[in-house]
């Protein structure tokens, strides 16, 4: 995962996220696509993260950019897809994590 280790005001190690990063819940795709948009324009980079049922979002999120909002300048670098266990519930939940590319 993409996070910075910083050390807070009582000496504990806190995860700061990148600016860069951007994470798809179950907003409208296409909002969620004009802000990661904004994010891309910025930092050249966007990490598009999603967790269990908003992972189809994600993907929609992330051909919305490469195909239609910046085709032909942009590519994805990397996916990465993992899970996790939810003690609590004795399932698991996947994860996905999109690394858009501006180029």
């Amino acid at each position: 995962m993409l996070t910075e280790e910083t050390k807070g005001p009582n000496g504990q190690e806190q995860t700061k996220e990148p600016n860069n990063v951007f994470e798809i819940h179950n907003d409208p795709v296409m909002q969620s696509a004009l802000d990661a948009l904004g994010i891309i324009g910025k930092h050249k980079e966007i990490t598009i993260r999603a967790r269990g049922n908003s992972i189809p979002n994600a993907v929609a999120v992330a051909n919305i950019i490469t195909e239609n909002m910046l085709k032909g300048n942009s590519k994805i670098k990397k996916i990465s897809v993992d899970s996790e266990p939810i003690h609590e519930m004795g399932r698991t939940q996947s994860n996905i994590e999109i690394i858009i590319q501006k180029i």
